[in-house]
């Protein structure tokens, strides 16, 4: 099991929309220095959904490459489309991934027992370690723990990223599931909680900006030092609440950089970060000590 802070990386751009994959080598090494536990290619953050099938498989490709087995890539190959999410995963498997992470399907709106046979076609026809992505906010769906707890069953899902900010939800998984079972948040604003509640880590819109900060407050909490957690937590509140002021990943992607390992790229209809937010982005990430060193 992956335990600490796992980066939801961006995927770094030039203005023209092209990929920019000397960025990317950079950025996996600054995230193999400042002692990232994982990387997450092509989730979220890396704009998978502006990324075409190719594209997606190609950045993952990179980022295994460029990691060199310095630490593990997560391939995001998840969709709203059973087939799309099944090719995406068997040929991220392909690649070396250390596991794929899958999205609840969005807009389509399939019922409890759709999801559940969504993840275990791609749990049986994908031969990789799978984590689940629950994230309500973007899918307009939630699911639920007793769809959780049954798809914790098949051996190779192995774990879920828990968007929903629900605390709560936390104790009932871990007592359903077991405690081989990973538990990842995926809200940088309740990740200290949920680490508190029994959690294993993050995959972490903040790590792109503040890798060494996030990654020495999981630790901290993992191994009970929760003064020095909260403590480390305090000087990244404010930049967890600032990287949300417009969508993912659009702030991330203008603290990136502001570090030097990215250009102005972004592809529509996401646009680079308005001018109001640069000030408090800035302010946020020199309070968290955030810096490309």
């Amino acid at each position: 099991m992956i335990k600490g802070s796992i980066v939801a990386l961006i995927t770094p751009m030039h203005e023209d929309g092209r990929i920019d994959f000397e960025n990317l080598r950079r950025l996996v090494d600054f995230h193999a220095d400042s002692g990232t536990a994982a990387i997450v290619s092509v989730g979220t953050s890396g704009e998978s959904a502006t990324l075409n099938v190719d594209e997606q498989i190609e950045v993952i490709r990179r980022t295994v490459e460029f990691a060199d087995g310095r630490l593990p890539v997560i391939a995001g190959s998840g969709a709203n489309s059973t087939s799309e999410a099944l090719e995406l995963t068997s040929r991220a498997a392909a690649l070396g991934v250390a596991a794929c992470l899958l999205v609840v399907p969005y807009y389509n709106k399939p019922t409890q027992h759709g999801l559940y046979l969504h993840f275990r076609a791609l749990a049986e026809g994908a031969d990789v370690a799978q984590i689940l992505y629950n994230v309500p906010s973007r899918t307009a769906l939630d699911m639920e723990n007793d769809t959780v707890a049954q798809l914790a069953e098949i051996p190779n899902i192995t774990g879920i990223k828990d968007a929903t900010g629900d605390i709560a939800r936390v104790g009932e998984l871990r007592r359903r599931c077991g405690k081989d079972f990973a538990i990842y948040s995926g809200d940088d604003a309740t990740t200290l909680e949920l680490l508190k509640a029994g959690g294993d880590g993050c995959i972490s819109v903040t790590a792109n900006a503040a890798p060494k900060q996030m990654r020495e407050m999981c630790d901290a909490a993992l191994r009970g030092d929760l003064d020095e957690a909260a403590r480390i937590n305090r000087a990244l509140d404010p930049l967890h609440a600032a990287l949300f002021r417009e969508s993912n990943p659009i702030p991330a992607k203008w603290a990136v950089s502001q570090l030097g390992f990215a250009h102005r790229g972004i592809r529509l209809p996401l646009t680079w970060l308005s001018e109001r937010h640069h000030a408090e982005v800035g302010a946020a990430m020199k309070g968290a000590g955030a810096t490309a060193d």
